[in-house]
């Protein structure tokens, strides 16, 4: 019995944040309520604030559902057991693009979290989480680019941070540019180009070539 209620509450909780989603697509979260999300959910709003404190725990929810999956992914590239951590760090991003576009949820919240929400009154706290999550991802990336460098997977040129920041900065651009127009790029086919591309410049980069002293006369 005990097990059934559980089950319920989880199906009621996910119902919310599939909800949830579909309403802040189409009205935008500042303009949404939490009844509106109850109203369209088929729920009280009791049935809301029982799982959720507030708008913005509702909406770090839905943004969890679809970030935690690939943070603990990512969170692996580090590890000194991958043998070939650039190799890793490539599969990651290409994950990350892949799924944003075959998964419309995905796809949904990527629109979402981009071009519905703005972080203020009581999304303001959000602000913050975004910029943690952020930082941490980066963190994440440069430890494995730092652990291919130790393999001498990379140019010893190549600043890991810097790199990180580039890469993040990649993916982060073509999903922000891809969820507003599709028609941008074909971002299935040329995910792995573009990743690529940048890969294989960190693997080639070389330090410039120092300028030689002018002979005295």
């Amino acid at each position: 019995m005990v097990r059934r209620t559980k089950e319920k509450a989880l199906e009621t909780r996910d119902r919310i944040l599939d909800t949830a989603e579909r309403v802040f697509i189409k009205k935008g979260v500042a303009r949404t309520s939490l009844a509106d999300v109850a109203d369209a959910a088929g729920v009280t709003r009791g049935a809301i604030y029982w799982h959720f404190k507030n708008k913005a725990d509702l909406f770090d929810a839905m943004m969890q559902r679809v970030s935690l999956p690939m943070e603990e992914m990512v969170a692996r590239a580090g590890d000194d057991g991958i043998e070939n951590p650039l190799a890793y760090v490539r599969s990651c991003a290409l994950a990350v693009l892949e799924r944003v576009t075959t998964d419309p949820q995905s796809r949904r919240v990527a629109e979402i979290s981009r071009y519905k929400v703005e972080y203020a009154d009581e999304m303001e706290p959000l602000r913050a989480r975004h910029i943690e999550c952020r930082t941490e991802c980066l963190g994440r990336i440069e430890r494995g680019l730092r652990n291919a460098a130790k393999k001498g997977l990379l140019s010893a040129s190549v600043h890991p941070r810097i790199a990180a920041v580039g890469l993040h900065a990649l993916v982060d651009g073509l999903i922000t540019n891809w969820v507003l127009d599709p028609k941008y790029v074909a971002l299935a086919k040329t995910a792995a180009p573009l990743i690529d591309g940048y890969l294989n410049g960190l693997k080639a980069a070389s330090k410039p070539p120092r300028r030689q002293k002018k002979a005295r006369r």
